[in-house]
């Protein structure tokens, strides 16, 4: 296995320095604060980064904000008001104990459903119906992490596969925050959440296609690094043309790890023409991706991966937001399974697409020793 390149970030060490990041930020922030008289009133400064290259990575707790947000914006919106732009960042709010879920509709023919109120959607939480406290239908926008299979046997696969990632991110909301993670035996972060074009265009292009396909791993950690951003809304599009062969972790260590709280959406290409083990590889995406409320794509032909970037970027962008309140308060931990129904008027049969459960409370750590 090899050693982690000097020249690059690997991506499980991220969070170690989060910190550090923070020290430094809040430094240099009081040293370009401008001094006031004793008699003055004028309201403190909230310390920001040194560098928007890189969030600091910040608690999520119930009134997640900007860090230059005033006392009165701070307060919590009541359960249903619209998301809206604080400092140029898109903040949902919402009480600590709501449960969010994103959702996507589709009828009996796998059309979306566009056009549905608060009304129609029941929400199950172990079998027990709950309250909907707050609903949206707006295109909010979206942390989400690339990772790109960087094996030997990718080689020849990564040029479509890059220009298909770089289509979804022209074709997503403009504000999304982006980060890269190309892996094979190891995991490299090498973009950190960013919107330039041109840093993601660069950072896929670092190939160095060899080794095996540590896919849990780099699941594990780039769920970890969700962390860097205010934003709630977590996607993880994923291209791998094998099953993972050199991971610590297992299959539902890292669903697990996917599964806490306010965890990321996973869509998966699979390129498996040519894979060992097919049946077995494509059942482990498939798992990733319904569990966590995403989709699992199989092409044929590696031209159509260009075609399913872009059906994704329409799904992340077509969601609902449904907020509730569960019976069962989360300080009681466990998992809880979820299951959504949607009905109206006008309309046959629905399907919800929606995250299978969540593990309530903290986060849940499966990381390797």
């Amino acid at each position: 296995m090899p050693g982690p390149d000097t020249t690059r970030q690997k991506s499980k060490g991220l969070s170690q320095f989060a910190v550090t990041n923070y020290a430094i930020a809040l430094l240099v922030a009081l040293l370009a604060q401008p001094a006031t008289g004793r008699g003055e009133s004028s309201p403190p400064r909230h310390p920001q980064s040194a560098s928007s290259a890189a969030p600091v990575a910040t608690p999520q707790d119930s009134t997640e904000k900007s860090s230059n947000t005033s006392p009165q914006e701070s307060s919590p919106q009541p359960p249903g008001q619209n998301p809206s732009p604080n400092n140029g960042t898109f903040v949902i709010r919402k009480t600590v104990d709501e449960v969010v879920l994103r959702a996507t509709v589709v009828d009996d023919r796998q059309r979306m459903v566009t056009d549905l109120d608060k009304g129609a959607f029941t929400v199950y939480e172990d079998g027990k119906p709950q309250t909907i406290v707050s609903f949206h239908h707006e295109d909010i926008p979206v942390a989400m992490g690339i990772l790109i299979d960087n094996s030997g046997s990718m080689r020849e696969k990564r040029a479509k596969v890059n220009a298909a990632a770089l289509n979804l991110v022209r074709s997503s909301n403009p504000q999304d925050e982006v980060f890269v993670v190309n892996f094979n035996d190891e995991y490299y972060l090498d973009q950190d959440f960013t919107n330039d074009l041109l840093k993601l265009k660069e950072a896929l292009e670092k190939i160095d296609a060899k080794g095996g396909t540590a896919l849990y791993e780099a699941l594990v950690a780039s769920a970890e690094n969700f962390k860097n951003t205010k934003l709630e809304r977590k996607v993880l599009f994923v291209v791998t043309d094998g099953e993972d062969n050199a991971s610590r972790e297992t299959l539902e260590q890292a669903v697990k790890q996917l599964q806490q709280e306010n965890g990321p959406s996973v869509y998966a290409i699979g390129l498996l023409g040519e894979e060992e083990h097919p049946k077995r590889a494509k059942r482990a995406l498939e798992i990733i991706a319904q569990r966590t409320g995403g989709l699992a794509f199989f092409p044929k032909t590696l031209d159509e991966v260009d075609e399913i970037s872009k059906q994704v970027a329409h799904d992340i962008r077509n969601q609902y937001t449904i907020g509730y309140k569960p019976t069962t308060p989360k300080e009681a931990g466990g998992f809880r399974s979820i299951r959504v129904e949607a009905k109206a008027k006008g309309h046959g049969k629905m399907t919800v697409r929606t995250k299978s459960g969540y593990y309530a409370g903290a986060d849940v750590a499966t990381r390797s020793k």
